[in-house]
């Protein structure tokens, strides 16, 4: 199954929201340092509820630390990004996608988007809206890969 990437997240309750939506999907989850908080913060612990146990929990201290994992591994690396080149709803998404998402602030840095296999974004009407939460965005992305792989009923 796809696994989703943090890079530099910043806020304790985005990341706690998306540890619980992993948790619900049995979805890895990659926290790619520096991050902006403690793992052990109340915050990001309060988010993420009683469900801790159930996240398949990776933390990187450097994303080359995480690359070096991803190249044992294999799979494609999915950039989500405003300036991604297509809609994540027309990409056909394989079960050994890496699901990318920048900090909050800054997005994914354009070094990281340069070495992503494919780069997306989510559309959205109102162009005067820079850009959706991150755990929102997290999940549109989780659910659409899960929809077209089929672990949707």
């Amino acid at each position: 199954m796809a696994k989703v990437v943090l890079v530099n997240p910043e806020i304790p309750p985005n990341t706690g929201n998306i540890a619980r939506t992993c948790a619900a999907t049995g979805t890895e989850l990659h926290l790619v340092g520096p991050l902006g908080f403690e793992i052990s913060d109340r915050y990001l612990k309060r988010a993420g509820l009683d469900y801790w146990p159930f996240v398949k929990l990776h933390n990187h201290q450097s994303w080359s630390e995480f690359l070096a994992l991803h190249q044992q591994l294999g799979g494609r690396l999915i950039g989500f990004s405003t300036s991604g080149k297509c809609s994540y709803l027309k990409l056909q998404f394989q079960i050994d996608d890496w699901l990318l998402f920048g900090s909050e602030t800054k997005g994914l840095p354009p070094d990281i988007l340069a070495i992503c296999t494919e780069t997306v974004y989510i559309p959205m009407s109102e162009p005067g809206v820079r850009s959706l939460n991150l755990s929102v965005s997290v999940a549109a992305g989780l659910f659409e890969a899960r929809r077209q792989l089929g672990y949707l009923d």
